[in-house]
Order: C-alpha cells, then sequence, then structure tokens
C-alpha cells in the first residue's frame, strides 16, 4: 500500500499545479489535461501488458522496486520541464514506471489471502489511491505555501525553477524511502501451482491461453470493462478537476484548497475505499456471488446526485461538503473490480488480466477524464470561469452509464465465478 500511495502521489501531484503550469507554460485547459491523463496514461496501459506478462513468470518484487526508481525519477524530471512537450515525456515515464506496479501487485496479494477476505484485502491496498492523492495534495499545497514568496529558486544544474517545479522535484524524492522498505519484502509462494506439474502450469500463463479465458468469458470481460471505464471517466474528471474548480470559482488559492481536498481526501477517500471492501465482503458472506460488483452497482447509485450537484453550489463551504460526501462515495468501489478479476481468474492470468483491464480502463477513464472535462470546457462552454458546469455534465452522463453497464455484467459475473469455482 505504501507503493501504491507514493506511486498516487506523483501522479496527482499535477491537479494541484495547473494553474501555474498553465500561466508560465502557456497552454490551454485541454493541453493540461493532455499531461494529466493522456501522456501518462499511454504508456502506463501499453507497457502494463508485457510487464504483467513478468510477473506471471517473474520474481514480482522485482518488478515493483524497478518499476519505483523509474517513476520517482521521472516525476523529479517534471521540475525540469521548460515547456509542453518536455513536461509530456516526463509524464509519460512516470506512467511507464507506474505500469509496473499493480498487475504485481494483485497478484501477489491474491497469493496471500483467502478468496473470502479478498475485496477487504484490496480495498485496503487500493487506499493508497486516496492516501497517495491526499498526501499529493496535503504535501503540494505546504511546498506552495512555504515557497510561494521565494520567487524563482536556483538549484544546481538545473537553474532557475518555479514553486511548482520546486514541488516535483521534492514529491520525486518520495520514492527513495519506499524503494528501500520494498527490497526487504519477500516474493510469497503462488497459490495453486505445484512442483510436479511446474512445466505444464508454466505454460498455462501462454497468451493462447489467456485469449480462451477471455472467450470462455467474453460478455464478463467485455461489461466489466466497460462499466468501471465510464464510472472511472466521472471519478478521474471530478478528481482532475476539483482544485481548480475552487480556484476559480471561489477564489481559493492552490494551497488552501490542497490542503483542504487533501485531507478529505485522505480520511473520507479511505473511509469509502475500506468500506467498499467491507459491504462487498458481507454480501459475500451472505451468499451473494456477485456480491463485489453488486457493492459497486449500490455505490454508483447513491454517487450520481451529489457529484453533479457539488460543483454547482452556490458557495465554497456548502461545496466542500459536498465534496466529501463525494470523494467518500466515489472512493467506495474503487478496489472492486481488481478483486473481481481475482476471482474468475486462474492464478497464472491474474497479472496479465489486471494489466489488460489496466489497459482498457485506466486509457479510457485516463485519457478521457480530465480531457472531456477541458474539452466539455474549451470548446462547449468557450469560457475557463463554466468549469462548474462541464464537471456535472460529465458526472451526470459518464457514471449513470457506468452503473447501468454494472448492473447487466452481474448475470455473466455469476457464470463466471460458477465456471472458476467448478475449475477448484
Amino acid at each position: 500500500m505504501l507503493a501504491y500511495t507514493n506511486s498516487f502521489i506523483d501522479r496527482q501531484i499535477l491537479n494541484l499545479l495547473i494553474e501555474p503550469i498553465r500561466s508560465d507554460l502557456e497552454i490551454t485547459d485541454t493541453q493540461v489535461s493532455l499531461l494529466a491523463g493522456f501522456a501518462f496514461a499511454i504508456f502506463y496501459t501499453l507497457m502494463g501488458v508485457p510487464i504483467a506478462r513478468l510477473a506471471d513468470q517473474k520474481n514480482r518484487k522485482v518488478i515493483i522496486v524497478t518499476g519505483i526508481a523509474v517513476w520517482s525519477a521521472m516525476t523529479a524530471l517534471c521540475g525540469a520541464a521548460r515547456s509542453f512537450w518536455q513536461l509530456f515525456f516526463a509524464r509519460v515515464g512516470v506512467g511507464v514506471g507506474e505500469a509496473t506496479l499493480s498487475p504485481a501487485a494483485f497478484s501477489i496479494m491474491a497469493d496471500y489471502f483467502p478468496r473470502h477476505k479478498l475485496a477487504r484485502a484490496f480495498s485496503v491496498y487500493s487506499m493508497g489511491v486516496y492516501f497517495g492523492a491526499g498526501l499529493a495534495l496535503i504535501i503540494g499545497g505546504a511546498v506552495i505555501r512555504l515557497v510561494k514568496n521565494a520567487g524563482a529558486i536556483n538549484l544546481p544544474v538545473v537553474g532557475d525553477v518555479a514553486p511548482w517545479q520546486m514541488t516535483f522535484f521534492l514529491v520525486g524524492l518520495l520514492g527513495l524511502p519506499i524503494f528501500l522498505l520494498l527490497l526487504t519484502v519477500r516474493e510469497p509462494v503462488r497459490r495453486g501451482l505445484s512442483k510436479a506439474n511446474s512445466a505444464q502450469e508454466s505454460n498455462a500463463s501462454s497468451l493462447p491461453v489467456l485469449l480462451a479465458f477471455l472467450r470462455a468469458n467474453k460478455a464478463t470481460v467485455i461489461l466489466h470493462f466497460l462499466a468501471f471505464s465510464s464510472i472511472g471517466i466521472g471519478i478521474l474528471g471530478f478528481m482532475t478537476w476539483t482544485p481548480t474548480l475552487f480556484i476559480r470559482t471561489w477564489g481559493w488559492d492552490a494551497s488552501t484548497i490542497g490542503l483542504a481536498y487533501g485531507f478529505i481526501m485522505f480520511f473520507l477517500g479511505t473511509a469509502g475505499v475500506y468500506t467498499g471492501g467491507f459491504v462487498a465482503d458481507w454480501l459475500e458472506a451472505r451468499g451473494h456471488k456477485d456480491a463485489i460488483l453488486r457493492a459497486a452497482c449500490y455505490a454508483g447509485i447513491v454517487t450520481v446526485p451529489i457529484a453533479v450537484i457539488t460543483p454547482l453550489l452556490p458557495t465554497a463551504e456548502l461545496a466542500l461538503v459536498g465534496l466529501g460526501i463525494t470523494s467518500f462515495l466515489l472512493a467506495f468501489p474503487q478496489g472492486l473490480p481488481a478483486a473481481a478479476l481475482q476471482v474468475i481468474t486462474p492464478n497464472p492470468l491474474r497479472a496479465q488480466m489486471t494489466a489488460l483491464y489496466f489497459l482498457v480502463g485506466s486509457l479510457i477513464s485516463m485519457g478521457f477524464g480530465p480531457t472531456l472535462v477541458a474539452l466539455v470546457t474549451d470548446y462547449v462552454f468557450g469560457d475557463p470561469m463554466k468549469l462548474r458546469y462541464s464537471m456535472a455534465v460529465v458526472a451526470a452522463t459518464t457514471i449513470p452509464l457506468g452503473v447501468v453497464l454494472a448492473y447487466l455484467s452481474l448475470k455473466p459475473y455469476r457464470a463466471s465465478r460458477a465456471r472458476a469455482d467448478s475449475s477448484g
């Protein structure tokens, strides 16, 4: 979870720095959205599949620690960017490094925890999303407050850097202690694999086997991927632009909203993630074979009106209350999609299925979430001050669509679960 937390600090710190980056590099909201979404997502998703194949066959700990070194270095490199394209390619590098983490980590956790505790375990791991996003805002807000009156800071080799660049440098350094700590972690024994037929089981992670599994579970996989990709568009759009919403609409400075939103994400976001896992395991204990997805559906239904209303509220104080409720609800299903896939996927394919899920889900949600809000702002409303309406429109369309698709996935998921249970 510490590694996942660190990855989200590096991933999300840009959200707090949108306004100074936009001003210094003279770029549009759409270009900013590409930095926040597409630049990161493209290689994060594409590199995930080959890395996952390695994770299904090789030492997963080594893969993770290598990734931490890469994404931390590339986050620091973001601080040296002097143009849109320099920052774009540095963000690509962050995505390459972070592509190593989830497929390998999810595979490891499936070997650590029994099935009836898996949803809660994945939710605890997924708390890293909100620990990381919250800490990114808190740390970023604190750093901005400390250096905002200092003007340009002169660093050796790099030269003069702005406060937002210094923030990237400092955040990149946070990966070093996590890197050192994970060197002490042991690789667990893979569940369900025996020495007696190791050659056969090694072949079980091959591409033909993966394709056969996908064909057998086609309806489940398609609906699952599309459902949570659509919900992810709404979540990422909301999370990315919330700091800017408070800055533009109510005149808050970056450090103030960073600290406020950071604490909301840290406490209410993590509470939502854990609650989601708890509810899913509770439903599982009562015999619901689709418990994990059912819990996500329930959360989505409640989330829609709150997420739509929050950016439209008349005062910052009311919006902050709505933001707390929305953050809790948006976090509720965070750990559930990956847990659902682990339940129906054979051990030798788990990392690859995770990577495939992130390939589709992250490319859609990260690629379109921040950008869709920006496109509506730039080209529908044509006014940066109407960001609140863009956020409401995107939430009102993408999250309900995801909920409907998740509901439609319940029946085929139960069939996939039955096949997995019968095969042992």
